[in-house]
């Protein structure tokens, strides 16, 4: 009787994780399909990858500017290279889920605002904007990383 319920409790608990979209979680924790691309090193052991596709979902490393100019030709070119990123893995800015902003100034942020608005579609991702203390590294203005459905 006692495991007949236990078994019943965990059927049950399978049903509501499904429902709640923990199915997911739990398909890409037992799957060994992680596709990586642009590695960042030539050492052994790579320091990262530029992206990492993994159960359904495509995550994109900061993408930065690191040339001389404003925040919006910085932006535009973060944009540029997280688009060229999320093609090369299969997915699109339009599937793009969850964005991280990294301003090396917050006084930036209406500018970046100008420049970034409209490139992920109608139905933009979440986002969270922060300035960071101590500058963004390799001089870049704006990091930009994301989280995308392929």
């Amino acid at each position: 009787m006692k495991e007949q319920r236990r078994s019943m409790l965990k059927k049950l608990t399978a049903s509501f994780a499904g429902v709640l979209g923990l199915g997911l979680v739990a398909q890409a924790k037992n799957s060994d399909n992680k596709e990586v691309f642009n590695i960042q090193d030539d050492q052994e052991v790579p320091l990262f990858s530029g992206a990492v596709k993994h159960g359904g979902f495509v995550f994109i490393a900061g993408k930065g500017a690191h040339f001389e100019g404003d925040i919006k030709a910085h932006t535009a070119h973060v944009l540029d290279e997280l688009e060229k990123e999320l093609k090369n893995a299969g997915s699109s800015m339009d599937k793009v889920v969850k964005v991280n902003v990294y301003l090396n100034d917050i006084k930036d942020y209406q500018a970046m605002n100008e420049v970034y608005r409209g490139r992920f579609g109608k139905k933009p991702p979440v986002r969270t904007t922060v300035g960071v203390g101590g500058g963004v590294p390799g001089d870049s203005l704006v990091e930009i990383d994301c989280i995308a459905i392929v």
